[in-house]
Parts: structure tokens; C-alpha cells; sequence
């Protein structure tokens, strides 16, 4: 066993403490990663404090994991040592129903295992990035391809995925006009991708104080959903609108925006149920639609997009110490657009 140096939660409400948690030794097909980045979610911030049913503490979170190969298993075939790779929100899954076949881990029948907060398949609870080594089965770790620093990587691993696939699966590109509700962690990747594919953007965020960020990250449009006349000047302009947004929102509303036959889709997780008159979308066939990460296949094509249109997230790097400050800072969506952490203050 290794023991590594990490930040944990201890219960829902006190504040996340160094702590050293041991990681297991290398099976046959099993990577060693030293971690040099993690990127804070706000899935981190529900998962820890229970918002979605009580945990086992404690819990080292962190799903958007960036660094390098240090050992491999004896049957490693997939990375070497001194690779650049990452992994993302699964450390495994049961490799063999219907969705794993199709390389859609993430929809795996028997529940995919999480890289916290999760029973893994040898029985022990899974621990996260804010540590600083993680051990990951090979075929749910990332190579990062060079061109993307490793702190601007480690965000795609959630951040990028998560808004990556529903642009893909719902057809952004040329001639596609895509709404993005909300410019945060996942809303600016959402706008940096649609706009690398071609579509015309337009984000829909509650104020105008982010209508420059939101220009120079690739919008071409911006307008406030606190001024009621948006939804009136909008309606029925979209063939898609992306829902990053952890929190309730007036679906009716959101869904009169899009033409017939558009898709809405949701990626946000708010911790209370929303609800819609059933008439929204019947009356133009519109679609509501979920999205839940990606598959390992899928991540490693959106980070190979990313390399190709040189971008990663935008990212504030800090220290070990300021994780508490920083979870009330993303509470308060006080940051441009996601907090990076700096392992090397672990140790």
C-alpha cells in the first residue's frame, strides 16, 4: 500500500483537513498517477456536504485529475511511465453490459464506480484528487496530448466532458444557433466548444457583469434572463439549449426559446427537483434531455479537440490551504471559471 497526503471531509459540515489516506498496490493493469493538478467541482461541494444523501466520511474529493505515469502494472499496455494523463469522474465499471460495449461507462448497468465516494470493484471506497497520487485501472485513465498545460487540462476531466457530449450528440456546429444558460465552470466550456465547432453562441446568464468573458471566450451574442424582454426577443431562436445551471429554473420558459424540434439539454445537478407544463414541449416536439459526463472514448476525443483548437479551461491555481476559501467562493460563483489546485502544496 502507498500512503499519499491529501484533503478530506471529514463530515457534512466541517471544513475539509489534510489528511493521509492509502492507496492500493499496482494490479497487473493498474497506473500509478502522480497528480500535479485537480480542478474543484461543484459535484465536490454537494457530494461532501450530503446534499445528495449521506456519505461515508471521510471523503478526499476531486474528479479532474491531471499529472503523470510514475509505475504501471505488469499487463499495462495503455500509458508508460512519464505519459501526461488524467483521469475523470469513473475509475471503472463492470466492462461488460450493453452501454460499457459501447463505450458509455458512464451508463454502465451495475453503476459505474466513481472516483469518490464509490465502492470500487475490489470492495474499497474510492478517494479523489485532492490527494497526491491516485491509483486508476488503465482503461479509465486519459492521455492529455501536449499543447494543453496540465492546470487547464485537469477541468476538461468534468468541466470539458460534461458540456462536451450534449454539443456533439445534439448537433452543434455551422449553421446550429446554441444557448448556453449560465457562464461558469461548465458554462464557459460549453461556450469555448460550441464555438470551436462552428455554431453561433449565445449565452443567457442572469446579469450582463460577464458579457465581455463571455465574448472573448467565443460568444457571439449575450443578454440577460432577469430582463423578461429576453425571452420575448428570443423566442423560438435556438436549435439547442445547454443547461449548466445548478439550480431551479423556469423550464417553460427556456424550452419557449427553442424552434420546433430543438433540444434542451441539462448537465446542471441542482439539488431540488424542477418541473414543466407538459404542453412546452409537446406543442413543437421539443426535447428535454439529460447528459451525464461522457464515455472514456468520447473524453479522449473532446481532449484531443481541444488540443486541436489549442484551448483548455480558464482556471485560478491555488494552494492546498485555500480549498475551504475557495468552496465558498464557487458557493458564491465568485470565480473566472474554475479553481485548480496545486498538489504540490500537499506535500
Amino acid at each position: 500500500m502507498l500512503t499519499v497526503k491529501a484533503y478530506a471531509a471529514t463530515s457534512a459540515a466541517e471544513p475539509l483537513a489534510p489528511i493521509t489516506i492509502e492507496r492500493r498496490e499496482l494490479d497487473p493493469h493498474d497506473v500509478l498517477i502522480e497528480i500535479k493538478y485537480a480542478g474543484i467541482c461543484h459535484s465536490d461541494i454537494h457530494h461532501a456536504r450530503g446534499d445528495w444523501g449521506p456519505q461515508a466520511y471521510p471523503v478526499v474529493p476531486g474528479h479532474e485529475i491531471a499529472g503523470y505515469v510514475t509505475a504501471v502494472g505488469s499487463d499495462v499496455t495503455k500509458h508508460g511511465v512519464g505519459d501526461r494523463v488524467g483521469a475523470g469522474c469513473m475509475v471503472n465499471s463492470c466492462r461488460e453490459c450493453v452501454n460499457c460495449r459501447k463505450s458509455e461507462e458512464q451508463f454502465c448497468l451495475q453503476g459505474m464506480t466513481g472516483t469518490y465516494g464509490a465502492v470500487d470493484r475490489d470492495g474499497a471506497l474510492t478517494q479523489g484528487g485532492y490527494s497526491t497520487h491516485v491509483v486508476v485501472n488503465e482503461d479509465f485513465v486519459l492521455r492529455i496530448p501536449e499543447g494543453i498545460g496540465l492546470d487547464e487540462a485537469a477541468p476538461l476531466l468534468c468541466a470539458g466532458i460534461t458540456t462536451y457530449s450534449p454539443l456533439r450528440r445534439f448537433g452543434a456546429g455551422p449553421g446550429k444557433k446554441v444557448a448556453v444558460v449560465g457562464l461558469g465552470g461548465l458554462g464557459h466550456m460549453a461556450v469555448k466548444h460550441a464555438h470551436a465547432m462552428g455554431a453561433e453562441v449565445t449565452v443567457l446568464s442572469q446579469s450582463l457583469k460577464k458579457r465581455e468573458d463571455a465574448l472573448r471566450l467565443g460568444a457571439d451574442h449575450y443578454y440577460a434572463t432577469s430582463d423578461l424582454a429576453t425571452f420575448e426577443q428570443l423566442a423560438g431562436a435556438f436549435d439547442l439549449i445547454v443547461n449548466t445551471v445548478s439550480a431551479r429554473l423556469d423550464m417553460d420558459a427556456y424550452l419557449s426559446l427553442l424552434v420546433a424540434n430543438g433540444t434542451m439539454a441539462n448537465v446542471g445537478a441542482p439539488a431540488e427537483p424542477m418541473s414543466l407544463n407538459v404542453f412546452s414541449p409537446l406543442m413543437g416536439g421539443k426535447i428535454v434531455a439529460g447528459s451525464l459526463i461522457g464515455g472514456i472514448r468520447e473524453t479522449q476525443e473532446m481532449l484531443n479537440f481541444c488540443a486541436e483548437h489549442g484551448y483548455g479551461s480558464e482556471i485560478e491555481v491555488i494552494p492546498a490551504e485555500r480549498i475551504n476559501e475557495a468552496w465558498q467562493r464557487v458557493l458564491a460563483s465568485d470565480v473566472r471559471y474554475r479553481f485548480v489546485i496545486d498538489t504540490a502544496t500537499l506535500a
